[in-house]
């Protein structure tokens, strides 16, 4: 112990280099502490209010087929301007941009809560409410990654994003379950309600603590081609130009709510407590994942490829499970090996890219996940329908799979 205190070591940094010490590296800065604890009660509002938007439209509809326009109106402004969003995160104060986004989206979720409220809550109003939220989102995403390195700096960002999966798995188990409970209890209206009230947590962090990083990065070229120039450096960068695919196949991984029910229901011969067994499996499997990209050193382009091709693996052997035990050990294995790669190939665009380009590269990561689901989700549809559930879940695999084979070069370091 001497010879490494003489050595200029101390017991701080031996204990940050333990796998331990490197889980809790963001936890560290103390207005990370309450950033992460903010983000787990807002998206636990925004997962019950989704659960209430599906479950209101079905029931006033009837027709499966709105379900898909309100998966376009919410995702379509992230295929559209994600670009420009970048842009717009990159030339501006991060904290005063999240403030105004946080806001947006609360008086969106306060809206709904008045129109349900008065029954007077119709279609038009959820899919312009819709629109409305998913293009302030397209802003509103990837300024909340690129704000974690304000608040952490470079060498926090793999302990960040791992813990920001935590906060996502965690809220993928709260939100839908305290929207079931609300909506057999007080409704709909409760669920918009909690969803406004989730966002005071995030903006109260705003508005009282200040980001480690208080210099705005100066971007390169003027605002005006700053999208066109986010487009441009990403194609040009080997390694990003290898994850951006990497990401839409994973965001077919993520929008598993088109295949998977056919396949536990046409497949396994499972009701309706198959499929949320399935979908607690993912979240079991998804914890120590989202644990382990967050104890890990920085991320490095030959561990993203072999986490995606054991993704991909774990997503074929679910789909080709022939009993239902099969499948949940599969969708554990899912959890685990999806949520680890999407933390560490996230992380690695952020630390890859330049300091003046994340906002743009954090925001065309978001569309190629979230943007493209409008138009991959029909495509996994068609195939569950006509060709078969097992074939259909199997896409997203095959897909990362083969990404993962394109892109091996660029991430052999």
């Amino acid at each position: 112990m001497s010879s490494t205190i003489e050595a200029g070591v101390g017991t701080e940094d031996i204990r940050k280099d333990t796998v331990f010490g490197r889980i809790g590296g963001a936890l560290r800065e103390r207005e990370f502490r309450w950033w992460f604890a903010g983000q787990i009660t807002s998206a636990s509002g925004v997962m019950a209010q989704g659960v209430a938007l599906s479950w209101w439209m079905l029931q006033r509809t009837g027709d499966a087929v709105w379900l898909s326009v309100l998966t376009v109106c919410t995702m379509g402004p992230t295929l559209i301007g994600g670009a420009w969003a970048g842009a717009v995160v990159d030339h501006a104060d991060r904290r005063r941009l999240l403030i105004g986004t946080q806001t947006v989206l609360m008086g969106i979720a306060a809206a709904l809560t008045v129109l349900a409220a008065t029954d007077t809550l119709a279609v038009w109003n959820v899919l312009v409410a819709s629109v409305l939220a998913g293009t302030t989102m397209a802003v509103d995403s990837p300024a909340r990654q690129v704000y974690v390195v304000d608040l952490v700096g470079a060498d926090g960002v793999a302990s960040a994003v791992g813990l920001w999966e935590v906060a996502l798995n965690t809220s993928r188990v709260v939100g839908p379950g305290l929207g079931g409970a609300l909506l057999a209890g007080p409704g709909a209206t409760a669920c918009f309600g909690v969803n406004a009230f989730s966002y005071l947590a995030p903006l109260i962090v705003l508005l009282r603590m200040k980001p480690r990083t208080t210099a705005q990065v100066r971007t390169r070229g003027r605002a005006r081609g700053a999208a066109r120039d986010g487009i441009r450096y990403a194609f040009r960068s080997p390694v990003i130009r290898a994850l951006l695919p990497m990401s839409t196949a994973s965001g077919l991984i993520f929008g598993m709510g088109i295949a998977l029910p056919p396949l536990v229901q046409r497949a396994l011969h499972q009701g309706g407590g198959g499929y949320g067994a399935m979908m607690a499996a993912f979240g079991v499997g998804g914890l120590p994942g989202a644990l382990l990209a967050a104890a890990q050193p920085e991320p490095t382009g030959r561990r993203v490829r072999w986490l995606a091709l054991a993704t991909a693996a774990a997503v074929i052997g679910t789909a080709v499970a022939p009993v239902m035990a099969v499948a949940l050990v599969g969708m554990v294995a899912l959890g685990l090996t999806s949520i680890w790669f999407i933390a560490s190939a996230n992380t690695l665009a952020q630390l890859r890219c330049a300091p003046d380009m994340r906002g743009r590269v954090m925001s065309l990561w978001g569309v190629a996940m979230m943007g493209t689901a409008p138009i991959t989700g029909f495509g996994v549809a068609a195939v569950v329908q006509y060709v078969g559930p097992r074939e259909g879940f199997s896409i997203s695999g095959i897909a990362l799979g083969l990404a993962a084979v394109v892109g091996w070069r660029a991430l052999r370091d």
